[in-house]
């Protein structure tokens, strides 16, 4: 039961992702989730589009997790990660080692993405703390987005991302331009040129370079060359500085291949998996190293890594996490992706002959409509919802990353409602 007083208390106080207080956007009040289908508290029911932010892989109230999560809940929902262990997280981290791409053998548990992006960097940072010269300086590329806390905002899009506002209190970090080179586009070997030139001559200084693999999530959802990270991971080797792979959003079969650097056929030196991890039923990320990062990170003045999140290693969160994993296992995944990639391409491409429309690019399960203008958010979400769709867009972007298990009915749905929204001037900021 959800009531207008509910609603009204909700508005009044509760601080939604990336809203004012003042002048709230409006929020669709929930009431049960399964499969694709969003139920609201009127009864209209939604197709999901966005696997509550690229997390609910599966779809929802999937009875595999359900019952792994209420079988784990009988025996324990917690227990301290501090000397102790426990079978889920055992049977979880020996899933992700042997799946993971090669040579990262060693995991740490975390709480959520951005969390497993600030271990990564610490790891980085402390790989170097016992050298005569420490390092505490990343390079990335412009356009990217690793999280919304501090050492993973210092990484993200210095000027055009949702975190220039903290510009001159987050750490500095260096930055070069975004590969150009699209996804299914010729490579072109001046792409790598600035990376090169930036490793030449700052690598000294660098901890690591840290990248989202062939996909630039939410700073812009950009698919490039598997050769600029191919590239990368040379240049990496060849100065003498870690790589850190972002695939938290990537990871987990969402790219059409595992893990995103599977593209380009490499391993980094440190990897972050988050969002698909437990099929979006709670929680959980982990940062994967090497034997040899882990060693001398162990032999460090430290003499241990200085990180221990509270609920670290959750027995409910890791118990969910390898029964996703499990699905994965069973390979279902590359054919449903498949099948997404080849209906997004139909039915998402040709929006590209409208005036509204800039680009249209699709990879995996993932889709995307680039317009000229930013759309209105508030206008665009209510239309959404009256087709019986949830679409979230952000700026000038209206994409989808479905649930792997999404029917071809409806994703038909999902991008006829955007097929009908990019027609509509009244629901885009023209004069911006």
């Amino acid at each position: 039961m959800f009531t207008a007083e509910d609603l009204a208390f909700d508005r009044q106080h509760i601080w939604h992702p990336y809203t004012s207080m003042i002048d709230p956007l409006p929020c669709y009040p929930v009431i049960s989730a399964h499969q694709c289908t969003l139920t609201l508290a009127d009864g209209r029911r939604l197709t999901e589009g966005m696997s509550s932010w690229w997390a609910a892989i599966h779809g929802y109230n999937h009875p595999r997790l359900n019952r792994a999560l209420t079988e784990q809940m009988e025996q324990m929902s917690h227990v301290m990660f501090g000397g102790i262990t426990h079978p889920a997280a055992v049977a979880l981290c020996r899933k992700l080692v042997s799946m993971a791409p090669a040579g990262l053998e060693k995991v740490f548990l975390a709480d959520s993405g951005s969390v497993a992006v600030e271990v990564a960097m610490k790891m980085a940072v402390q790989y170097y703390s016992g050298d005569t010269l420490p390092r505490n300086k990343f390079l990335t590329v412009r356009h990217g987005y690793h999280g919304d806390t501090f050492a993973a905002m210092s990484v993200c899009d210095p000027d055009n991302s949702m975190h220039a506002l903290w510009k001159g209190y987050l750490p500095e970090h260096l930055f070069v331009s975004a590969p150009a080179t699209g996804f299914y586009d010729p490579w072109q070997e001046s792409d790598i040129a600035e990376m090169q030139q930036m490793l030449a001559v700052h690598h000294q200084q660098l901890a690591a370079v840290i990248l989202e693999p062939i996909v630039q999530g939410a700073g812009g959802m950009r698919f490039y060359h598997p050769d600029y990270l191919r590239k990368v991971r040379e240049l990496c080797d060849q100065y003498g500085v870690l790589m850190i792979a972002d695939e938290i959003a990537t990871g987990f079969g969402r790219t059409g291949r595992l893990f995103a650097c599977e593209h380009a056929g490499i391993s980094p030196d440190i990897m972050c998996v988050g969002k698909g991890l437990t099929g979006g039923t709670l929680t959980l990320s982990a940062t994967l190293t090497t034997g040899k990062v882990a060693d001398k990170i162990s032999r460090s003045p430290a003499g241990c890594f200085m990180h221990g999140p509270t609920f670290m290693g959750n027995p409910l969160a890791c118990a969910v996490a390898c029964e996703s994993l499990a699905l994965l296992e069973e390979g279902h995944w590359q054919q449903q992706v498949s099948h997404i990639e080849q209906q997004l391409k139909e039915q998402l491409m040709p929006l590209g002959d409208c005036p509204l429309v800039a680009n249209i690019r699709v990879l995996g399960a993932i889709g995307v409509v680039e317009c000229h203008y930013p759309v209105k958010m508030a206008e665009i979400q209510q239309f959404f919802v009256r087709q019986g769709v949830w679409i979230r867009p952000f700026g000038r972007l209206i994409y989808l990353m479905p649930p792997y298990i999404i029917t071809p009915e409806e994703l038909s749905r999902l991008t006829g409602a955007i097929r009908m929204a990019v027609v509509q001037p009244a629901l885009f900021n023209l004069l911006e």
